[in-house]
């Protein structure tokens, strides 16, 4: 009896080392741990050992031990065990496939919701959300707030997922199901797609009257959201209350791209400044904000200086993004050369964006020749986007070179490119 007991206490402290090693990621630590305790014999492993094993199979991708592990359980008789169960199902859809997980899923004699939601979250992690969607819809035990924030989440990183999204946002709180921090950060998702202000507003108002307000990342959601909205006002506000250590790179890149995006050049670079002065380390997304300020107010300089200051000073490799911006703001400033040099030395293709910007600075100061080069890239890069051809034939038109603005029009009708009707859209509450 005594012996026993010493090995069941063993097992106990090793599951919490296991444990440990999971949460914090040390997964090969983990699984290291895992195999030392299955090759002893002094204790027989339990139901609580195996799905910290298979967590770490799903996030150190080690299929072939998930299946060996599966394989043990199934002797063992513990594939009936929901939390058993719901992490072979998590590890197959992420190590092997989703089918897999599905097989798997279906064969599970008795399925509580832990389980049940641990498909349908792997149907949303593979972008399947219609699947995630049936499934919900043929559940036979009570959805929980864990299996709606599955399909909220799911919904949400759809491109026309976000109405979806808060139909089914309502239908939880229709459901008597109580909102967490994970619901909210799916949620503001599917906000700052639609702009729905009032909805932010709500959603910061819950998660204060709850104490969820304090969490850093649902504070910098905010912050982000509430300047993607053009709500300045609060979203300063939002930021102001979070403390120094919680103002971490991506509450800062929020604010600065707030103020980016309305056209408050000044204040961006000056959040940028004290960013630095906070010793916070900026990432790609911060200098993007930094050059969307200089480019709406012409800092063409500035923006030189910011790129060059991004790779040499900071590390961060420049992305097409950083470089449409730098193209822009440069062709926004009559130096066109100087952003088609920008272009040819650019160590990454640069997009349809980045010739767009020059194009489109071509027609305002009539230079063709550059616009033929930048068209023509466009040309291949996106055949079907009528308003290429529509705007070159327009530069050659005003410089007046009708023939070749009459043979761009015949192009475009050869190739079958036509130009879409102009359209809007509205929000409409009730």
């Amino acid at each position: 009896m005594g012996s026993y007991s010493s090995n069941y206490q063993r097992l106990v402290s090793y599951t919490k080392i296991l444990a440990s090693h999971v949460n914090h990621g040390r997964h090969l630590d983990a699984l290291s741990l895992f195999h030392r305790l299955h090759a002893s014999s002094a204790a027989a492993l339990d139901a609580f050992v195996f799905p910290l094993a298979l967590k770490s199979c799903a996030a150190a991708h080690r299929p072939l031990l998930g299946a060996a592990i599966h394989a043990h359980v199934t002797k063992l008789c513990f594939v009936s065990n929901p939390f058993v169960a719901c992490a072979f199902v998590d590890m197959y859809g992420k190590c092997v496939s989703v089918s897999s997980a599905r097989q798997l899923f279906d064969e599970i004699p008795h399925r509580n919701v832990v389980v049940w939601n641990a498909m349908i979250s792997t149907y949303t992690h593979a972008g399947r959300v219609a699947d995630a969607l049936g499934l919900f819809e043929v559940m036979d035990v009570e959805p929980n707030t864990s299996t709606f924030n599955a399909i909220i989440s799911g919904l949400s990183g759809l491109e026309d997922g976000s109405f979806k999204a808060l139909s089914f946002y309502r239908r939880m709180g229709e459901a008597g199901l109580k909102q967490n921090l994970i619901t909210l950060l799916a949620l503001l998702r599917a906000c700052v797609d639609l702009a729905v202000l009032n909805l932010i507003k709500e959603i910061h108002g819950y998660a204060i009257r709850n104490g969820i307000d304090s969490h850093p990342h649902l504070m910098s959601c905010l912050v982000e959201a509430y300047g993607r909205c053009g709500c300045i006002v609060n979203a300063q506000c939002v930021f102001d209350s979070m403390s120094t250590s919680e103002r971490d790179v991506v509450a800062w890149s929020s604010l600065i791209s707030a103020y980016a995006l309305h056209g408050d050049a000044a204040t961006a670079l000056e959040t940028f400044k004290q960013m630095e002065m906070e010793k916070v380390q900026p990432d790609g997304i911060t200098f993007l904000g930094v050059l969307k300020a200089c480019s709406h107010v012409g800092l063409a300089d500035e923006a030189l200086g910011y790129l060059g200051r991004m790779c040499m000073d900071y590390g961060v490799e420049a992305t097409s993004d950083h470089y449409s911006c730098v193209v822009d703001v440069l062709s926004r400033a009559g130096r066109l050369n100087e952003a088609y040099e920008v272009i040819n030395g650019m160590p990454v293709r640069a997009t349809a964006k980045t010739w767009g910007a020059l194009l489109g600075a071509c027609r305002t100061y009539g230079e063709v020749e550059l616009a033929e080069i930048a068209a023509r890239a466009l040309f291949e890069l996106e055949p079907d986007n009528p308003a290429n051809y529509v705007l070159l034939a327009r530069i050659y038109a005003s410089v007046g070179r009708h023939e070749e603005a009459q043979r761009m029009r015949r192009e475009m009708n050869e190739r079958g490119v036509k130009s879409a009707p102009g359209s809007s859209w509205v929000v409409y509450q009730v």
